[in-house]
């Protein structure tokens, strides 16, 4: 019997927990079996040990994030979500593409829904400080170039666009990684008639002075640009009203958010868009 096979079967009861006694008729035989026992179950111990170690670090991270919880507000964050879940349960897809992911947990709850996900980021010019999302794995990749290739039934982008400077690169692109017919799920603070190039630079603005990005304000006409631009089209379209003021930020936050018409006051639309199927 190849010496190779000899050591793979008598080492593989380690992994089952037995303990196993290395024989060997021949002298050096036996030294070499017993060198490689005994790497197998050092690599084995310190494989152990970090596992451990990285298990409670976690546990520790988790439960001081949990204990230092203090409310700001409620945000928008539930409207974005029952519309990204519910065009998943009414359209099916199998592979899920979300972008600009961050620290969030959305990749992982859709995974559990059964959909094959990634997740990408610019980490380097968004999270300059770093950026480790603990609930699923984050490519460091910029939707304007991106460098992923693969094609995918559904892209997610929950109120990340606005962020972005050059949208239509990003909306291009986006659309290009979906499979012909396949959707893009998109929401972004939205005004009918009227856009705004950084909400958190206008006057009163309730929050995100000091934020290091800005948060554009799309209109009717940019979108219809981007449809004209990739030959994508809209399936659905929600509007919400969050504040009292005309655009995102301005004014008092309404004491829950309502869906609107387009013809009433409004500052945020979740969109469903479906990719030509000529494309």
């Amino acid at each position: 019997m190849n010496s190779s096979i000899r050591y793979e079967a008598q080492i593989r009861p380690l992994f089952t927990g037995r303990f196993v006694v290395i024989r060997r008729a021949h002298p050096v035989a036996a030294c070499e079996g017993t060198e490689v026992y005994g790497a197998i179950i050092v690599n084995m111990m310190i494989k152990k040990i970090i596992h451990r170690l990285g298990a409670k670090y976690i546990h520790r991270i988790n439960e001081n994030e949990a204990r230092a919880q203090t409310f700001r507000r409620h945000n928008e964050r539930p409207i974005e979500y029952r519309f990204v879940f519910q065009c998943l349960n009414d359209l099916r897809p199998v592979t899920v593409l979300d972008v600009g992911t961050g620290t969030i947990a959305l990749p992982s709850l859709m995974a559990n829904c059964g959909c094959v996900v990634q997740a990408i980021d610019n980490i380097r010019d968004y999270w300059p400080a770093g950026m480790v999302n603990r609930h699923w794995h984050v490519i460091n990749d910029d939707i304007r170039k991106p460098r992923i290739t693969e094609n995918f039934d559904m892209i997610t982008c929950v109120s990340v666009i606005e962020h972005i400077d050059r949208p239509t690169m990003a909306f291009r692109s986006m659309i290009d990684l979906l499979t012909p017919g396949g959707h893009l799920v998109l929401t972004t603070p939205y005004n009918e008639r009227r856009s705004v190039a950084n909400v958190y630079a206008l006057p009163g603005a309730a929050y995100g002075q000091d934020a290091p990005y800005i948060c554009r304000s799309s209109s009717r006409g940019e979108i219809d640009d981007w449809l004209g631009e990739t030959g994508s089209e809209i399936v659905r379209q929600e509007f919400w009203r969050f504040w009292s003021g005309e655009v995102w930020t301005q004014g008092t936050p309404l004491p829950a958010p309502h869906q609107v018409t387009k013809n009433d006051p409004h500052q945020l639309t979740c969109l469903l868009l479906r990719k030509s199927s000529a494309h």
